[in-house]
């Protein structure tokens, strides 16, 4: 028996590093399978949807429900079809984005003179060009959001700069920061994750490599919270850290050493 009912899973850092599965995690996931404890992955890749984790993690006999699957980027797409149904969305960000943002029936606006709202993330092509045209959106009160906060993103072979490092950019020209980040940590995104489960946070464990994103998101939600050392964050950054997760173990792997009663 265990204390707890669901788990939220972070999944870039957590499960996989870049493309490829960091050793020895399916006795993690197996152990949440085998103590009858839902999971649902979360990660704050915001050019990926819910269909992208399944199809990844298919190859290494790990089943994955679409339903059990989100995404900074399916989550902004949620977020912004209901609350600015009719408003047309300057979006800078990746194609793949612009895509799930369509799928969402999200309005784009083409040009930055005609955005009502303005999205910030990730995007390759990033440029001076890009951060000219975010300006010219931003201009005005239009409301202004990012789909999530991490600066970088660990790659196989190192780190590479994620939206929060493009969102510092916009934040300088324009003078403001955004009104929200609608991925991890937010309350949109701890709200979306709940309702997906249908669980009391404070039975919901949340795992994860970032300490300012999944155990800050858990923290302000009453979950117990688990960092993990395969992804972005070493144990001397946990002392001087804002939050502080419940327990730190190595690897995902090691989850079962937590759900003994």
């Amino acid at each position: 028996m265990t204390d707890y009912e669901a788990a939220i899973l972070d999944v870039d850092g957590t499960i996989v590093r870049g493309e490829e599965l960091l050793p020895d995690v399916t006795d993690g996931l197996h152990a949440l399978e085998d103590a009858g404890i839902a999971r649902l992955l979360f990660s704050n890749n915001p050019t990926r949807g819910s269909g992208h984790y399944g199809e990844m993690l298919e190859p290494h006999g790990i089943d994955v429900d679409p339903e059990a699957v989100l995404t900074s980027a399916t989550v902004s797409a949620d977020y912004l079809a209901r609350t600015h149904a009719g408003e047309r969305v300057y979006l800078v960000g990746s194609d793949r984005l612009e895509a799930i943002l369509e799928d969402a029936a999200v309005e784009l606006a083409e040009e930055p003179e005609a955005a009502d709202v303005v999205l910030g993330s990730f995007d390759t092509d990033f440029s001076y060009g890009s951060l000219w045209e975010s300006l010219r959106a931003l201009e005005g009160e239009v409301p202004f959001y990012g789909t999530d906060p991490d600066t970088t993103i660990p790659v196989d072979d190192g780190q590479i700069p994620g939206s929060g490092a493009i969102l510092a950019a916009m934040e300088a020209v324009a003078g403001r920061e955004p009104d929200a980040i609608l991925g991890k940590p937010s309350s949109i995104a701890a709200t979306a994750a709940m309702d997906r489960l249908g669980t009391d946070p404070e039975r919901t464990l949340v795992v994860g490599d970032r300490l300012n994103t999944d155990i800050a998101l858990g923290d302000r939600a009453g979950m117990t919270t688990v960092l993990v050392l395969t992804g972005v964050t070493d144990r001397s950054d946990i002392d001087d850290a804002d939050v502080q997760p419940d327990y730190v173990l190595d690897s995902l792997a090691e989850i079962e050493t937590l759900l003994e009663d």
